[in-house]
């Protein structure tokens, strides 16, 4: 009788052990629902840059956001629109776009980091899309007056321009 009480009790104490060490369903749902609006910035990054949308574009970054890549580095929501409608100018007359993915996103409370990889798709000369360009995104995030914002984004070439 005294081992059956024994090891109810033990495991009474370990469930509850482990239900403390858990992170609750709010806290969850949380990290879910931030994963989720994380990724929508990370989307409408290449979004807004191939609509050539930099005002939108800037908006993306905190108040003292920095962008850091091939042209560059910047600092500021109106900085990085001035430098990008500098160093991209016009409409996207070449119908070139940027594909996402491998998106690795890991949330600690206000701040985030992900990690993610792009590739630059132009028309070739048979007119068939060619990854003209490939990369890496490191970035460092941060929830501003309630939404998520590039903190620090350094977008990194693996595959430089390829030759036409």
């Amino acid at each position: 009788m005294r081992l059956s009480r024994l090891l109810a009790l033990t495991g009474v104490l370990f469930s509850t052990a482990a239900a403390q060490t858990q992170p609750s369903v709010v806290a969850r749902l949380q990290r879910l629902e931030d994963i989720e609006e994380i990724r929508t910035v990370l989307l409408n990054y290449g979004r807004f840059l191939d609509a050539r949308d930099f005002g939108a574009y800037s908006r993306l970054f905190a108040k003292d956001g920095e962008w850091a890549g091939g042209f560059g580095t910047v600092q500021g929501p109106a900085a990085i629109q001035a430098f990008m409608e500098k160093n991209i100018p016009g409409p996207n007359q070449g119908n070139t776009y940027h594909i996402l993915s491998n998106f690795e996103i890991e949330v600690h409370g206000d701040t985030a980091t992900a990690w993610s990889r792009w590739a630059f798709i132009t028309p070739g000369t048979d007119g068939k899309p060619v990854i003209a360009q490939g990369g890496r995104y490191d970035d460092t995030l941060v929830r501003e007056n309630g939404a998520w914002k590039f903190k620090r984004r350094v977008a990194s070439n693996d595959i430089p321009n390829a030759p036409r």
